[in-house]
Order: C-alpha cells, then sequence, then structure tokens
C-alpha cells in the first residue's frame, strides 16, 4: 500500500475527457493544446499525446517541458519574456505569442524567423473571480485597441484571446465569442491572420455539455475568418481523473467534530484556499459530520465539512476527488510538510508509483 499522502491519477477517468477532446478535434477541426499552467505532470503524457495535438506555457520551464516531454505543437506564450530568456523559448517552441506590442516590438529582431502571435484582450470574461478574471480593470493581458494592434499586423500571423474561465455554459461562451468577433472582427479576417487560439477555461468535457453546438460554432468561427482554430484545455482535460489520497492521523472536538489529515489544503491543494472553495469527496450523506483538516499551523487549513456512514479513527483512508487542475502544479513545502508522492492507475487496472519525495527534496528547494 502506498503511503499517503499521495496523488493518484486513474488514465481511465482521464481517458475520458480525452476522447471528447477528440471528438471535438475531429468535428470542429480545432486543434487541441494542453495548458500547461493547469496541470504538467509528464508521467501521463504518454496517453494524452495521442489525443492532443501538443502544449501551450506560460513560461520557459513550461515551453521547455511541453517540447521535451510531450511534443507536437509547442506555443509559447508568457505575459513577459526576459532578455536572456527569448532565445531559448524560441528553440522549444513552434510559435511564439507575444502578451503586448512592447514585448513584440522588443524582440521584434529576434522572433524575425519564428511563427509570431498577439495575445488580444476583448473587455469580458466568464470569471466570477477578480483575482482570476484576465478582462479586470486595468488587465495586463493582452491588448484591448484594435487600431494600436492593427498596426503591426504586418509582423504577426495569429491570435490568442483567452477570457473563458471554468465556463460550463456554452450560451455564455456563444455570446462572448460573438462579443470578440464584433470587437476584433476585422483584425481576424486579414489574409494575414491565418490561426487563432480560443484559450482555455471552456468546461467542453463537463457531463451534458453539448458537444456538437460547440463543434458548430468552432467551425462557422473558422470557416468565416480562415484560421486554424486551436483550444487550450488544461481543467477540461484532467477534470475528475485524480484524488488526493491522505489518512486522518487525529480526531477531537470542539464544538464540531474535527479530522486531522496527514495533508495540507494550503501547501498541496492551494488554488482552493485562494478561491475559499472546499475540497470535494464523493457524495455521502451518512449521520457522521466532520470538519477535515490539515495538518500545518495555518488556522484556516480547513478542506471542508464532509458527511461519512461511520465514525472517523486514526488510520482511516479520505479521498480527495478532482484534485489535479491548479492542484498539482502549486504544491509547496509550507510548513516541511511531505509533499505528496504521484501514483497513477493504468488502464489495466494496476497502480504504479512514480515519484515520491523526501528530505533531500525539501532541502533542495531552499538554500
Amino acid at each position: 500500500m502506498i503511503k499517503t499522502p499521495y496523488y493518484l491519477i486513474d488514465k481511465s477517468k482521464l481517458l475520458r475527457n480525452m476522447e471528447k477532446i477528440a471528438y471535438v478535434r475531429e468535428h470542429s477541426g480545432a486543434k487541441a493544446l494542453l495548458a500547461l499552467k493547469c496541470f504538467a505532470t509528464w508521467s501521463v503524457f504518454d496517453l494524452m499525446s495521442q489525443y492532443m495535438d501538443g502544449t501551450t506555457s506560460s513560461s520557459l520551464n513550461e515551453v521547455k517541458l511541453g517540447k521535451l516531454k510531450f511534443g507536437g505543437e509547442t506555443h509559447a506564450y508568457s505575459v513577459a519574456y526576459a532578455d536572456d530568456e527569448i532565445a531559448e523559448v524560441l528553440a522549444h517552441s513552434d510559435k511564439i505569442i507575444f502578451n503586448s506590442i512592447g514585448q513584440l516590438e522588443r524582440f521584434e529582431a529576434a522572433s524575425a524567423d519564428h511563427v509570431r502571435g498577439l495575445r488580444l484582450n476583448p473587455g469580458v470574461s466568464s470569471s466570477e473571480f477578480i483575482i482570476a478574471d484576465p478582462s479586470r480593470p486595468f488587465s495586463r493581458l493582452g491588448e484591448w485597441d484594435a487600431a494600436k494592434v492593427e498596426r503591426v499586423l504586418d509582423r504577426i500571423s495569429g491570435f490568442m484571446i483567452h477570457n473563458n474561465c471554468e465556463n460550463s455554459d456554452f450560451a455564455l461562451f456563444d455570446r462572448m465569442l460573438g462579443q470578440i468577433e464584433e470587437k476584433f472582427g476585422n483584425l481576424l479576417a486579414q489574409p494575414r491572420i491565418s490561426w487563432v487560439s480560443l484559450g482555455g477555461g471552456i468546461h467542453f468535457t463537463g457531463e451534458g455539455y453539448p458537444l456538437d453546438q460547440f463543434c458548430a460554432r468552432l467551425k462557422a468561427f473558422a470557416e468565416r475568418y480562415g484560421v486554424q482554430l486551436y483550444l487550450e484545455p488544461g481543467e477540461a482535460a484532467i477534470t475528475l481523473s485524480t484524488s488526493l489520497e491522505v489518512t486522518v492521523l487525529d480526531t477531537l472536538y470542539n464544538g464540531k467534530q474535527l479530522a486531522i489529515v496527514d495533508s495540507s489544503i494550503e501547501a498541496h491543494m492551494l488554488d482552493l484556499l485562494i478561491y475559499r472553495q472546499n475540497a470535494k469527496m464523493e457524495p455521502c450523506d451518512g449521520p457522521h459530520e466532520y470538519m477535515v483538516c490539515g495538518k500545518s499551523c495555518l488556522a484556516g487549513d480547513i478542506f471542508g465539512e464532509f458527511r461519512f456512514d461511520h465514525e472517523l479513527k486514526v488510520g482511516d483512508r479520505l479521498s480527495f476527488i478532482d484534485a489535479a487542475g491548479y492542484t498539482m502544479v502549486k504544491k509547496n513545502w509550507f510548513n516541511g510538510v511531505n509533499m505528496p508522492a504521484i501514483a497513477v492507475r493504468q488502464l489495466d487496472g494496476s497502480v504504479e508509483l512514480v515519484r515520491e519525495f523526501g528530505f533531500d527534496d525539501f532541502v533542495n528547494s531552499l538554500s
């Protein structure tokens, strides 16, 4: 039995998402790139690369990871590139997307022989959280002024537009895409523009999502403007594929029944703490309710309140589901709490431990 805590990636669950991505690729003509900012656990890239066209990145390290571990197309994007990294970014990417006209001009000579794009900001998004809203007031993410962009069209061949965030509403996606066409249609229709990425945050692998309508909308957009469309699924690629397995270390009562586990929401599921969300478990309406807490010294290190069909005791194993997206990439060594190992349940049902972390990893993360 693998020692907790550990992330368990189930390839059979991952495959369900991959098959939906393959369906969208086939019926819409869009290509799909894994957003490494959301999920970068390369031990399952062998499966994912069979169903996706490549990767997109947010940094030099992610560009190199995508090129070396995933293959296929490698799109490079960053909010800002530094002088000392641009050569490596270009060497490891097929396309480079600049966040601003200023960055495009700064690295115009260096990238002259590269496929170049520019990020556009349409001023609308689906985000419910200001911290994640790319169209928030005074946003630094992409160019807003179509007239300014028009003056540099001779230096680019495509655009990236990322304004969906956890958007499971096709009608909202459709409406915002229409707003993008209204604002930037003249740019999109330019003969030089041959590709457009619509970014990630579109939850099209979710249960009940109208895939055929989605595919038809994408195909119509691509045909209208004569472009190759790209999608950048992150969460959509790995949703519900992974759990965080933990063990109860202690129970106590302080007005509520509490259970302390060998993990930490701040260290191992940080995204949930940032957005003030609870972790998830499989539904249970049992009679025993517990607040499940992490073992760090942070008072608010709380996974959430859950019901169980039995009283919890020391040694019980618990499983938090949907623990991959923006989670594994954010794990950290806060309090020196042991980093979760990584295990993979293969398609034949066998479980393979692919990575463990120990004291040396903790020491080497500091200096």
